[in-house]
């Protein structure tokens, strides 16, 4: 099986400006994806795609050559991951690289680890369209998530009679970790038109993405040892 690491990176951030290059414990965030995945391919077989010169250079700081300037065009706030992976397969037919899935890989989850990706991807098989790294939900649609009716009451999400959320059926979340994507699938459907998925359970520190500065707080005091794992 021949796999393509994608770490997209866009430069424009508006919630944390300069987000993926900007240091957590005296590293630039993007470096520890970058390090996760060294551990387990070949540079060769990880391509960070950015919009940014900045962000080009602070990976090539640590001698992962980054193969192109993403378009404009596929960097804007409502740009999506499968134009983005889409951009990166064409790239890397053209060089005679045709692998038969993807990991997708985040910049902003710094506390998942090599050991996370290779346990995702051992999960992933060609009769499905992906796997994915999630975390349990807090919040539950038996329990407490709510919908506004025609008339403005809330109702539950979905119907239950459970007294605490401990009794409610588990319900998983995305945590933006690791996505390992089918080559053929993502050729022919969106990534929210998939039906079989897989999910790879990450524990809630793992699962700390990075999108405000409280974010990058939790962050830097757990990799300083100030928070215990």
């Amino acid at each position: 099986m021949k796999y393509l690491v994608i770490i997209p990176a866009r430069g424009g951030s508006k919630g944390v400006p300069g987000k993926n290059i900007r240091l957590l414990n005296g590293k630039p965030l993007i470096h520890y994806t970058v390090e996760a995945a060294r551990s387990l391919f070949n540079d060769s077989d990880i391509c960070v795609s950015t919009d940014s010169k900045e962000i080009k250079d602070v990976v090539e700081q640590i001698g992962l050559k980054v193969p192109f300037i993403r378009p404009k065009e596929l960097s804007q706030d409502h740009s999506g991951s499968h134009e983005v992976i889409i951009h990166a397969l064409d790239f890397y037919e053209k060089e005679g690289f045709n692998p038969n899935a993807v990991i997708l890989l985040q910049p902003t989850s710094p506390l998942r680890t090599a050991k996370h990706i290779e346990e995702a991807v051992k999960l992933f098989g060609p009769s499905l369209d992906m796997v994915v790294s999630v975390k349990e939900s807090s919040s539950n649609p038996y329990y407490n998530l709510f919908e506004e009716d025609s008339s403005g009451f809330l109702k539950k999400s979905k119907k239950g009679s459970y007294v605490r959320r401990q009794d409610c059926p588990p319900v998983w979340e995305y945590n933006g970790a690791i996505y390992v994507i089918n080559i053929q699938s993502i050729n022919h459907k969106k990534i929210y038109e998939f039906e079989r998925i897989r999910k790879y359970e990450m524990d809630i520190t793992s699962s700390i993405d990075i999108d405000t500065e409280i974010d990058l707080l939790i962050a830097e005091s757990i990799i300083s040892g100030q928070i215990s794992q």
